[in-house]
């Protein structure tokens, strides 16, 4: 049986969570029994498998469906905004406050507030964020004393470990268990290969539609490629892929040739020494990193503590990231998208797991 996780119109924004796996239909069954509470909720897992999707599952499946849905990216705001995004401001508390503002938490009252990327909240926002969970008592910028009280159930979602960011301390240990009650694991579509061809012709549905594109299907030998591949960055690459295609291509089937290189030669890969097919998977990880501007944190971390990829595939990455930089470590961690605050942190994980090189040679 086909497993679908559908929501209202409205809010089915981006990538969908739509397949057939056992997977897939085990984390349906658990939005179902989730939704019924009103339990905080920590969503885990990697970049693009649809972690906004599923939070949205359980509001619109839950007693607050009618009432807002307010989603708060955590690391595309710094500390001073993320603050008043969250809590709402008042006139004249800063530079730029022209009038009073509701915070999303505010916004959100007898509704859902989603924080995406909760990992990445500093420690000062950790703290503001662990006292409102505590008391429902709303402290917006630039007021003193008791603020409001609103009704949110919250619903965090994270790519990062963050029992080993506790570890580290760059995240709060209380505030981890007040947003762990209940934790939905979102599984990569690799461990779901099932729901590939049905993504396949969900995306190409949409956006043949959309384009006025010629194209009425997939070959097979192109299907077994894009079933056999990877997808690193999840669902969010085969909806871009899908899209991609559809622009590019004027015939009526999607062929092998069609596909982008690094899809096509997993048959080529896989017969290639391993030294080979190790510097395919770090130039195509070292892509994202500078072209699509991920992070080394969410791109090349998680795949690597999960034995995804080697430390001969980092190396290479860091290697290349020192050309780039001519050997200054600096600028490698911000070439790949990393906070100043992460400096040591990057050098203290290459030379744990044995991954640093040295850098006079690039100099």
């Amino acid at each position: 049986m086909e497993a679908r996780l559908t929501i209202a119109p409205r809010r089915t924004k981006g990538v969908e969570l739509i397949g057939r796996s056992a997977e897939l239909a085990a984390l349906q069954q658990e939005v179902e029994r989730v939704a019924r509470s009103d339990a905080k909720v920590l969503i885990t897992g990697e970049s693009g498998v649809g972690k906004e999707i599923v939070a949205q599952s359980i509001h619109m499946r839950g007693p607050r469906a009618n009432m807002p849905f307010a989603p708060v990216n955590c690391a595309g705001l710094p500390e001073t905004l993320l603050e008043s995004e969250l809590f709402g401001h008042v006139r004249g508390s800063f530079t730029g406050a022209y009038r009073d503002k509701p915070g999303k938490l505010e916004s959100a009252h007898m509704g859902t507030a989603f924080l995406d990327e909760i990992g990445e909240m500093t420690l000062p926002m950790q703290g503001l964020l662990l006292r409102f969970l505590e008391t429902g008592e709303l402290q917006k910028v630039g007021v003193d004393g008791s603020g409001r009280h609103v009704n949110v159930r919250v619903i965090a979602a994270t790519n990062r470990n963050l029992r080993e960011m506790i570890t580290q301390g760059t995240f709060r240990e209380d505030l981890f268990y007040r947003l762990n009650v209940i934790h939905i694991v979102v599984p990569p579509l690799r461990d779901r290969r099932d729901d590939i061809p049905v993504l396949v012709e969900h995306f190409l549905s949409r956006f043949t539609a959309s384009n006025q594109s010629p194209i009425t299907g997939v070959s097979p030998d192109s299907m077994k490629a894009m079933t056999t591949y990877s997808w690193p960055g999840n669902v969010r690459e085969l909806e871009n892929v899908i899209e991609r295609i559809v622009v590019t291509v004027q015939h009526g089937i999607i062929e092998v040739a069609d596909l982008p290189a690094e899809i096509r030669g997993q048959e080529m890969v896989a017969l290639r020494p391993k030294r080979e097919r190790r510097r395919t998977v770090a130039d195509d990880l070292y892509k994202r990193l500078l072209e699509q501007r991920e992070s080394f944190w969410s791109t090349v971390y998680p795949l690597f503590m999960e034995r995804e990829i080697t430390r001969g595939n980092v190396r290479e990455i860091v290697r290349r990231g020192l050309e780039e930089a001519r050997g200054n470590y600096k600028i490698v961690a911000r070439l790949f998208n990393m906070e100043p605050r992460d400096y040591k942190r990057f050098l203290n994980f290459l030379r744990k797991h044995d991954c640093q090189i040295p850098f006079k040679e690039y100099r």
